[in-house]
């Protein structure tokens, strides 16, 4: 699928309105924050998943630097409400290869979200978005467990600081972005996420595009 422009993104924000979109913490992505699906991915999406519903757009120069929208559906190019930087798979972009590479695109229902998960030291904890299994590109790997969430304690607080280890229950820093499939987002953005899908509606599809 092409990569997304600037210009697709001039074309949604004139036929949707003003996007809001989230600063993230970390130090701005090589690609602007504002590349969002181009008339591709926004007509695949569009009308298919109810009025909103959530776009992983993959960056194939960096998967840690990819971006998770919060997406409207309305007639022409969708809207975007929000977008955040996120991260899926350690730096693999082998769809097939489990605990390592990135989701395979495509539509995706979603289960459910909690704000308080306790998945213990080597799970999910506190905010997460669960996301229905997927069969990669080969038709018979498939990949499960997988969630929109961040590094947390179950509580949604983080944890203490580990001096020389990187702590499972607190958000260290840009390497936090690697997962073993989910897609991963800082604390302060999922808690914008869940905040964001209280007021407008929760989806029950995110869509997956590279």
């Amino acid at each position: 699928m092409k990569r997304l422009t600037t210009m697709a993104l001039t074309g949604i924000l004139l036929t949707g309105g003003v996007a809001a979109v989230a600063q993230p913490s970390q130090a701005a992505p090589a690609r602007q924050a504002a590349a969002v699906p181009g008339t591709v991915a926004a007509q695949a999406a569009a009308g298919s998943t109810g009025k909103y519903y959530f776009l992983f757009d993959k960056n194939q120069s960096n998967p840690t630097k990819s971006k998770l929208y919060f997406m409207k559906s309305v007639p022409g190019k969708d809207k975007v409400i929000k977008s955040y930087r996120a991260g899926s798979g350690n730096g693999s972009k082998d769809e097939c290869a489990p605990m390592r590479g990135w989701l395979p695109n495509g539509s995706y229902k979603v289960l459910g979200h909690e704000k308080r998960k306790n998945g213990g030291r080597n799970g999910v904890n506190g905010y997460a978005v669960h996301v229905q299994d997927k069969v990669c590109k080969n038709g018979r790997t498939k990949r499960t467990e997988l969630f929109i969430h961040s590094e947390m304690k179950p509580n949604g607080q983080q944890g203490p600081k580990l001096p020389g280890k990187d702590s499972p229950y607190r958000w260290d820093g840009a390497r936090d972005y690697y997962s073993y499939a989910c897609i991963k987002l800082t604390p302060a953005h999922i808690k914008d996420l869940f905040r964001t899908a209280d007021r407008y509606g929760w989806p029950k599809q995110l869509k997956v595009v590279s």
